[in-house]
């Protein structure tokens, strides 16, 4: 329909109102609807909507899954419960099976000083049954004569290698079973003499 210089088209909204659009002649114009028109549409845009947009919260707000390796290794870096039965070491068990009696020793250490050295890990080890020939341990100390970020010491056992790593940087102790080296050893890098 024409009026003037402008064309008004109908709309129809499928029983929910009806509008009229208008446009003028010179391209496109100006859109005007009445308010029942103007309701309509935007109930049925905010609907269509709807979806997109939840997907796109969703897709924002989900964390990305993180990969997942298959390996042999179980870690430890949970704050430490009071255990009811106090662990012991098992010299005929396996890495795997010392972890916890490893963690709990550690921990002690770090309760008794909250800023342990290498050296004070090993004493703590060694006094819980574990064998010194067995250990490794990096330097407290770097080549210019700073401090680490963290340490790592490690105890071979029977096939399998405990190691625990400690410091600010790391967030505190942390402890992981893994397979022992090609070299024999637990540990990759230079370590120090154990005392």
């Amino acid at each position: 329909m024409l009026t003037g210089n402008r064309r008004v088209l109908p709309l129809d909204f499928s029983g929910v109102g009806r509008g009229r659009a208008v446009f003028g002649t010179r391209g496109v114009g100006s859109v005007g609807f009445n308010r029942r028109a103007r309701r309509s549409q935007l109930a049925v845009v905010a609907l269509l909507a709807l979806p997109a947009i939840t997907v796109g919260l969703a897709a924002c707000s989900s964390p990305a899954p993180s990969p997942t390796k298959s390996s042999s290794r179980a870690t430890s870096s949970a704050p430490a419960a009071v255990p009811s039965v106090v662990p012991t070491v098992d010299p005929k068990g396996t890495a795997k099976d010392n972890l916890g009696y490893f963690d709990y020793v550690n921990r002690r250490t770090i309760a008794a000083n909250p800023t342990p050295n290498g050296q004070q890990f090993i004493a703590g080890l060694v006094a819980a049954g574990f064998k010194k020939a067995d250990m490794q341990v990096t330097a407290d100390k770097t080549t210019i004569d700073l401090q680490p970020g963290s340490l790592q010491f490690s105890v071979l056992i029977n096939g399998g290698c405990l190691v625990g790593q400690f410091g600010t940087d790391i967030g505190g102790y942390h402890s992981e079973v893994v397979p022992v080296l090609d070299t024999g050893k637990c540990l990759i890098g230079n370590t120090v003499p154990i005392h």
